[in-house]
């Protein structure tokens, strides 16, 4: 199983980090790894002062393509569900500014948080998709489908150029303005159109 994460997909969150818009979809990897047991508090790394939560619309594969064209990307996937990419982003900042690749600030044990369930797509309409985290009950994160620079049948031609898409792949498709450091003690819950997916306690 692949874990591929889309960085940069939001306009409003490229431009809260100070990043340029990018003009095609900017993708990385997370080891299978990064998904810990589910219901499992997330451990702070000792090797990070400042871990970020990201919330992301997650899409996923449910079958075998290469080279996949864009008007038939849709029949490539089912479910979507919701997930926190969390980022150590001191190191990922000190990647960044030396010129180095940053998988260390992404991809850490844990740092691909999903929900226990996924929602049939046809129940959804994919291109208006509200989705939110929720940090000790306040609203950080709000964010909408139809916001996406790249759509997710975009972001599926895409990388099936590169890669081969495998049924069980994860694609976490960006996040929305609003990320922010956890603190031990904080709780972090996740929602698809109001409705809860995903709690996540940080120890």
């Amino acid at each position: 199983m692949k874990i591929i994460c889309i960085g940069r997909n939001y306009l409003d969150h490229a431009k809260e980090l100070g990043n340029k818009i990018p003009t095609s979809p900017l993708f990385f990897l997370k080891p299978d790894t990064a998904i810990q047991p589910k219901g499992h508090p997330f451990f702070i790394p000792d090797f990070s002062n400042n871990i970020h939560f990201e919330v992301e619309l997650v899409v996923k594969i449910s079958k075998n393509g290469k080279n996949i064209d864009e008007k038939f990307a849709h029949k490539y996937y089912d479910e979507i569900g919701i997930g926190i990419d969390f980022t150590a982003r001191d190191i990922q900042e000190d990647c960044k500014k030396n010129g180095l690749p940053w998988e260390k600030a992404k991809g850490f044990d844990g740092s691909a948080q999903i929900s226990n369930e996924f929602i049939n797509k046809k129940s959804l309409k994919l291109e208006d998709i509200n989705f939110s985290l929720i940090l000790n009950n306040s609203l950080m994160q709000k964010g909408n489908s139809k916001n996406m620079i790249f759509s997710f049948d975009h972001i599926i031609s895409y990388i099936s150029k590169y890669y081969t898409l495998r049924a069980g792949d994860l694609i976490y498709t960006g996040t929305p303005s609003g990320v922010g450091k956890v603190e031990i003690g904080d709780s972090l819950s996740c929602f698809i159109n109001g409705r809860e997916m995903l709690k996540v306690n940080i120890k």
